[in-house]
């Protein structure tokens, strides 16, 4: 049985409105087995808000001077950011990053997506920078990679 446990609503660009559902990180991999039906269902039943899934993982602190305790890479904020990351694209791959700083110090984060779920996820690509900046709070973009054809 697939059982989610919290949900919350997350304001994006404008006045829409996206619902992020937090699933057990052990059953993470069930729920993308069956992610494009369930996701489609529930985007219905959330009359038209862009539904995203993603598990639900714990960040440590780093362990303290003269600790013989060992942090989990699994547990680094840098390793819990990424993997939000996929998790909130999931149909796509990511193929590609870039960071660029600006001259006042800020950074963007400039994400290529797989072109092959370009038309899957076109529409919403909105939405998981919107949920991706509320969650870590990093400015990010999302875009698909040119490609020449020869």
């Amino acid at each position: 049985m697939l059982c989610a446990f919290l949900y919350s609503q997350i304001d994006v660009s404008g006045n829409r409105k996206a619902v992020v559902i937090y699933v057990p990180y052990r059953l993470q991999k069930a729920f993308r087995k069956i992610h494009p039906r369930l996701v489609g269902e529930l985007e219905k039943k959330f009359s038209g808000k862009h539904v995203v899934l993603i598990a639900a993982r714990r960040i440590l602190h780093p362990p303290k001077k003269g600790s013989a305790v060992v942090r989990p890479r699994t547990r680094t904020l840098t390793a819990v950011h990424e993997a939000m990351l996929e998790d909130i694209v999931y149909p796509a791959e990511i193929v590609g990053k870039r960071v660029r700083y600006r001259a006042d110090g800020s950074k963007i984060i400039r994400i290529f997506l797989d072109p092959k779920e370009q038309n899957n996820t076109e529409n919403k690509l909105e939405t998981f920078a919107g949920v991706y900046r509320k969650l870590s709070g990093k400015d990010v973009v999302f875009e698909y990679p040119v490609t020449v054809s020869a």
